[in-house]
């Protein structure tokens, strides 16, 4: 734990709902202060706290990244706890939350136990770990979901597959209502996608591949709404990618079901006809969808139906994505675009503020998950994240600090950047030398 102070800084604290320029002491890492004087905040960091200039640039709480894949354990070469959490910060993204879907999958608390602890041994961002739904993720029987919070999960799901009845669901629901935690839940009916490698419509007959109708998660994610509404449990969609599916939660909402939902920065940029040239960069579950259904995504975000922004980071080996099409696997990185990507996609183009848009990367999902984040609050944990919002940059996936390539915004001139990340007060990264490293 460290103090610091950031001075000259556009302070968003996602409560207050505005910019303001000022000062944030982080004291033994906690926030110590945040408001407009100089003087109070270099007192409460005490004496000797480093001072760093903020240059007038946009400082939020940290950002959290509720939908990650970090691989290990068992497929480290794709990336680990460690290499996961570097991109993370690397990207501007203080706490992560890491999928179950590992092999094996993580379902009884040592598995928890284990990447609480890899987490804190790499040192860079905050790791919370989801335990499994079912046992062995093999949608049979319910695993031990009592456990699993004890040693520290925040969540369950079987992402990558979804909760295969409704009974069992149910039960789920149940459970995790009674342990205070949500069920987030991958919405796909296998008898619909089965088989399936992109979206239904024009672009899959003309390119000759078998496509997943929209109504592959509409149907599940009305069922789950259904279930959370009986059981009165909490259920989260995860990346949501279709219009009919935001109606099912629109409706949900206004009826007080307890149902959330994240969208994933490519369910927000890219359509289906990037696949014209059959590149298995872009292939992705859910898949790219319509026009229409991007800009219901990009809609229902800007007006608070869709709660968070998460990445759906999927590291795959290299060689595993230059296989042909229906052979290659499923799946994007995005820890190091995310923040980029929406910037571009909503803050520029005018959709959103940043006022509006960040409330998305930090309060929402640290309510969702019930975590004490994503705040300036007196107390509260010091992470913070520093933005450059006209930073214009190229990606350039060779210089990622993930262990895989598989970036579908290779190339892309984007506007916006972290450049400043700080956990609990000690800076884990820093992209303009304002600070040495760890």
């Amino acid at each position: 734990m460290s103090s610091l102070v950031l001075h000259n800084a556009q302070v968003l604290d996602p409560g207050e709902g505005k910019c303001f320029s000022g000062s944030v002491a982080v004291r033994e890492g906690l926030i110590s202060y945040f408001g407009e004087s100089r003087a109070e905040a270099a007192a409460a960091a005490g004496s000797g706290a480093p001072e760093l200039d903020a240059g007038g640039l946009l400082l939020t709480p940290g950002l959290i990244d509720m939908h990650v894949h970090l691989r290990e354990p068992g497929n480290e070469a794709e990336e680990t706890i460690a290499s996961g959490s570097l991109a993370a910060v690397a990207g501007g993204f203080t706490s992560i939350v890491a999928m179950a879907n590992t092999d094996p999958p993580v379902d009884d608390e040592s598995g928890i136990t284990f990447v609480r602890r890899e987490g804190s041994r790499a040192g860079y961002a905050n790791v919370f770990p989801v335990g499994t739904v079912t046992a062995g993720r093999e949608g049979r029987e319910l695993a031990e979901m009592a456990q699993m919070a004890r040693g520290g999960a925040v969540a369950y799901s079987d992402d990558g597959s979804t909760v295969p009845t409704a009974g069992l669901l149910r039960r789920a629901l149940s459970y995790a209502r009674m342990l205070g935690k949500p069920i987030l839940e991958h919405c796909e009916d296998p008898s619909l996608a089965a088989g399936g490698t992109m979206n239904e419509g024009r672009m899959s007959t003309r390119l000759g591949l078998n496509g997943i109708p929209c109504e592959s998660e509409e149907i599940v994610v009305a069922r789950d709404v259904a279930m959370a509404r009986l059981t009165g449990g909490h259920v989260h969609i995860q990346h949501v990618s279709t219009a009919k599916a935001i109606e099912v939660i629109r409706r949900a909402k206004s009826e007080g079901v307890l149902v959330t939902a994240e969208v994933a920065p490519h369910h927000l940029a890219l359509t289906s006809e990037v696949l014209r040239d059959y590149d298995p960069v872009y292939k992705v579950s859910p898949p790219l969808r319509g026009r229409d259904d991007v800009l219901a995504c990009r809609r229902a975000l800007a007006d608070g139906v869709i709660d968070a922004v998460a990445s759906d980071h999927a590291p795959h080996l290299q060689g595993e994505k230059e296989l042909e099409f229906a052979a290659a696997p499923a799946g994007m990185i995005g820890l190091e675009t995310t923040l980029g990507v929406v910037s571009t996609v909503l803050v520029k183009t005018g959709l959103m503020s940043w006022p509006e848009l960040i409330p998305a990367l930090t309060s929402r999902p640290a309510g969702i998950l019930k975590l004490q984040l994503g705040r300036l609050i007196p107390g509260w944990p010091g992470d913070l994240t520093l933005i450059d919002p006209e930073r214009d940059w190229l990606v350039e996936v060779g210089e990622f600090r993930s262990r895989s390539r598989n970036c579908p915004f290779q190339g892309w001139r984007l506007t916006g950047r972290a450049v400043l990340t700080v956990v609990g007060g000690r800076v884990v990264f820093d992209l303009d030398g304002r600070r040495a490293g760890r």
